[in-house]
């Protein structure tokens, strides 16, 4: 069953509706399902959809030949395969569909190239001189980013301006990634994006009439089980030296986050080289820089300022209890390695991945005009500010902190602070109190709103002065969101 993906639907449904002929280009990362995206939107029209491969050019040829042969165009009663690519491209427009678009998908497009550099120029040349006044809707898909965005999508390659369309495919948000379990509690949906994060490759894995915790055992730790030797294959399949690639992640994962930090962790002597492992990381994916929500653009291209962390949820937790306990789970000690490892600290581990939905959430709140002002910018923001202290001389003292989640207007008159708690018990008074000590400077010019999001409820205190139903209530500016109102806001 294909889930969700209505965007690019959408978007490659305008596209083939439009006059004029079509030069798309959908990339994205692998695993995220680019090709069954494209078969869905494909199935009900006419199309040709070639899958390219690794091989050589000539046997590429001949399977890009037999393709578009196989839908009777003139040309097939003739020939048994084309002498070239120009030729081969030209007769895109033959395709024997009526009034219909010539629609073409090219998979895995990176792999045409590889095998024959001039491909862009040649399909650049037919482009320009017979394809974009024929009625044609071409796809060019491909997994390899950098491929896509430093040679297709650069000034120096031919096909650059071109395109009719680009859109770059992202992970599922945790609203979409979660239809695949509808009948998963709420706190075991937000644990299940933890660790599968919006990967539709990962999710299809995973067996919704299964229980989480059945599911994990048979699904990841299990060897022989398709998400067990995931990361090491995907990993093989991009880089070289797999090893160092895995330390480096391996020290992102399990807590490492500045450049001179991952560095040391991952054995590696030089800062530089680390940069440029963490960039080839980033590229795929796996990786991400964050930076605080209120630094500035000049500043954003400095490699020493932000932090790195683990883009892709499943990566991060097969880095802390998968290859943690490889040798466990590779004499079969399943049970025992989700008993003492994984069962012990998950909640924990599914925090980091609960701020990253309130933080859809806050943004899907914004589209549906819910929040007291619209912002410009959102994200963590972490620094020196005021923190309570009872020791302290006046009860504040200065010391680093951060917030799970700031929200600024383009004024930067009005911020909404927002503190994310995954636990057990309550979000207390006390919890609410520390997060208005922080940013105290800014609240002599600006205005402060708070929501205050928890797995378990609120304390009586913050009930009585908050309320769950009357917004910004009791002239406090603060909002609490329960678990139920978090998970299921996405409809």
């Amino acid at each position: 069953m294909f889930i969700a993906r209505e965007p690019e639907l959408q978007f490659l449904a305008d596209c083939y509706s439009k006059d004029k002929s079509q030069l798309v280009v959908l990339y994205g990362r692998r695993r995220i399902g680019k090709t069954e995206t494209l078969r869905t939107f494909c199935k009900d029209k006419p199309h040709v959809f070639f899958s390219c491969t690794q091989s050589s050019d000539k046997k590429q040829l001949e399977r890009f030949s037999d393709a578009l042969l196989r839908e009777n165009i003139p040309a097939g009663r003739f020939i048994s395969a084309f002498s070239d690519w120009e030729i081969a491209f030209e007769s895109i427009s033959d395709l024997p569909y009526g009034d219909s678009k010539r629609l073409i998908v090219i998979d895995e497009f990176p792999y045409m190239c590889n095998a024959n550099k001039s491909i862009p120029s040649i399909l650049q040349n037919v482009w320009d001189s017979k394809l974009k006044d024929e009625n044609v809707m071409i796809i060019l898909c491909g997994s390899s980013m950098s491929f896509i965005e430093k040679e297709i999508l650069s000034k120096k390659n031919p096909l650059y301006g071109r395109s009719t369309g680009i859109y770059k495919m992202e992970e599922m948000n945790f609203y979409d990634a979660m239809k695949f379990f509808p009948d998963y509690s709420d706190e075991d949906k937000i644990i299940t994006y933890s660790i599968l994060g919006g990967i539709p490759h990962y999710l299809t894995q995973w067996d919704p009439g299964v229980s989480m915790k059945d599911n994990i055992k048979k699904s990841i730790l299990t060897k022989g089980s398709v998400l067990y030797s995931e990361v090491d294959f995907l990993l093989r399949q991009e880089l070289r030296e797999t090893s160092i690639y895995g330390a480096v992640i391996e020290a992102v994962a399990l807590g490492s986050t500045r450049l001179n930090e991952i560095s040391q962790k991952s054995l590696i002597e030089d800062n530089s080289k680390t940069s440029v492992y963490l960039r080839n990381l980033i590229e795929l994916g796996i990786v991400t820089r964050e930076m605080s929500v209120d630094t500035a653009v000049k500043e954003r291209g400095n490699q020493n300022r932000g932090i790195y962390k683990l883009a892709d949820n499943f990566f991060r937790f097969w880095y802390t209890y998968g290859f943690a306990n490889i040798s466990q789970l590779e004499d079969g000690d399943v049970d025992g390695v989700y008993e003492y490892s994984v069962e012990p600290t998950l909640r924990n581990f599914a925090s980091y991945a609960f701020e990253d939905v309130c933080l859809q959430f806050v943004r899907m709140q914004q589209k549906e005009k819910k929040l007291p002002f619209r912002f410009s910018k959102i994200g963590r923001w972490w620094g020196k500010t005021t923190v309570r202290d009872a020791q302290a001389p006046n009860g504040l003292r200065t010391a680093e902190t951060e917030i799970d989640i700031l929200a600024v207007s383009s004024d930067a008159k009005k911020y909404l602070a927002g503190e994310c708690k995954f636990k057990k018990s309550p979000f207390t008074n006390a919890e609410y109190l520390d997060l208005c000590a922080k940013l105290t400077p800014q609240k002599e010019t600006s205005e402060f709103y708070y929501a205050l999001f928890s797995s378990a409820g609120f304390d009586e205190k913050l009930l009585s002065d908050g309320g769950l139903s009357d917004g910004l209530s009791g002239g406090k500016n603060v909002r609490l969101y329960d678990l139920p109102e978090i998970v299921n806001a996405g409809g």
